[in-house]
């Protein structure tokens, strides 16, 4: 029963996004560079494509928040967004905070999200999540909870860790890392 339920919420979603728009589902995406995402997020916007969150989307993957309309994105109960300064390598190879892309991040995020990080500290080399209640208080559920726990396994490019499994056939699947000013 719960699988027909989940099945009927998927195809009520997909048909309210239209026939035009495919839905990008993302899950165990732990980011990378910056500009990376600055240009896939970029892409996804012009595209009119609707973005389920349904797993954890970290580091540079949380920029999807500020680059997709609000009315776009939805989270599932597996929702988990893990938010961080941005680093470069340093002279001996370490990672280094880069305040400077710290700083445009943090500004990309709607005002919601960057109260909630304050109230946490702010961006830290340390990671804070996002999930559950308070970040379905701030995006509204998917309600794709039951089909999205028949069929966890993202589409990976054997050259990047993490993913977005598309929910309709003409999505496109993160691209190994680019380079580009800062990590995060």
């Amino acid at each position: 029963m719960k699988l027909v339920t989940g099945l009927l919420a998927a195809l009520l979603l997909l048909a309210g996004v239209g026939a035009s728009h495919a839905v990008v589902r993302i899950a165990d995406d732990r980011g990378g560079r910056i500009g990376t995402y600055v240009d896939r997020y970029q892409g996804l916007r012009s595209s009119g494509e609707a973005v389920i969150i349904d797993g954890l989307c970290a580091s540079a993957c949380t920029i999807v928040l500020g680059a997709i309309p609000r009315d776009r994105i939805c989270v599932t109960s597996h929702a988990n967004l893990g938010f961080h300064a941005a680093w470069d390598f340093g002279a001996n190879g370490r990672a280094v905070t880069n305040p400077e892309a710290t700083q445009m991040l943090y500004s990309m995020y709607p005002s919601a999200v960057r109260r909630w990080i304050s109230a946490r500290g702010g961006l830290t080399p340390h990671m804070i999540f996002l999930r559950g209640r308070e970040l379905q208080s701030m995006y509204r559920p998917c309600y794709l909870d039951a089909q999205a726990s028949t069929n966890r396994s993202p589409i990976v490019p054997a050259s990047h860790s993490g993913g977005s499994r598309p929910v309709s056939p003409a999505v496109v699947s993160p691209a190994a890392a680019s380079s580009s000013a800062a990590s995060h």
